[in-house]
């Protein structure tokens, strides 16, 4: 019984992201024009993360771009008072960025992970704390889903297809099966889904 109460409470990897009705999180070349404005679903989003995760994850390009965004956010006058909490919030959260080719973070609460993705997660999962969220790319998503290191996927489907672009679940060789958690629609027609993969 002790030994089951220990698994329960160990912490989640959960995957987070915006995708279009047809599976990319980007463009051809990354556009992100696609998306829809809704703060409704922006201060949903906002109350899940902060009751729920403690720790950020990300890999080089969207540390890259989260390290020159989201500060800029914080301090402007135009920003809503959601997202200015959500920049407050990523600044102060720890981010953990997994890069073979950076050589140091200078971020504010920021740690450099260079490879072994899997034995590092694994540490982190049986640390005291809330859950871990995947704000990434391409690449460290498809990482990460390889190595079946996401608990939870927390998916904002976008009412666009795009035709083509940078998939979502890419170069995945084995079927995977997944539990519908939750369901939610906002009036933009954006639909939230959070799944759990189920386990083999």
């Amino acid at each position: 019984m002790l030994g089951k109460e220990v698994k329960n409470s160990m912490r989640k990897v959960i995957l987070f992201m915006i995708v279009t009705l047809d599976g990319f999180i980007g463009g051809p070349n990354g556009e992100l024009d696609w998306m829809v404005k809704d703060d409704e679903m922006d201060k949903v989003l906002i109350t899940d993360l902060l009751s729920t995760v403690d720790t950020i994850l990300v890999g080089r390009a969207t540390y890259q771009v989260f390290e020159n965004y989201w500060p800029v956010v914080a301090t402007n006058p135009s920003s809503s008072k959601d997202m200015i909490d959500l920049a407050h919030w990523i600044e102060n959260t720890p981010k953990i960025v997994f890069s073979k080719t950076l050589e140091k973070v200078e971020w504010k609460n920021s740690r450099l992970i260079k490879e072994n993705i899997a034995d590092e997660i694994a540490k982190l999962k049986q640390q005291p704390g809330k859950d871990m969220v995947i704000f990434g790319g391409v690449g460290i998503v498809s990482t990460f889903i390889k190595l079946g290191l996401v608990d939870e996927y927390r998916l904002r489907v976008h009412p666009v297809a795009l035709g083509s672009g940078k998939p979502l679940f890419k170069d995945i060789k084995d079927r995977m099966k997944l539990k519908l958690l939750k369901c939610e629609k906002f009036n933009s027609g954006v639909v939230a889904l959070h799944y759990q993969p189920e386990k083999k």
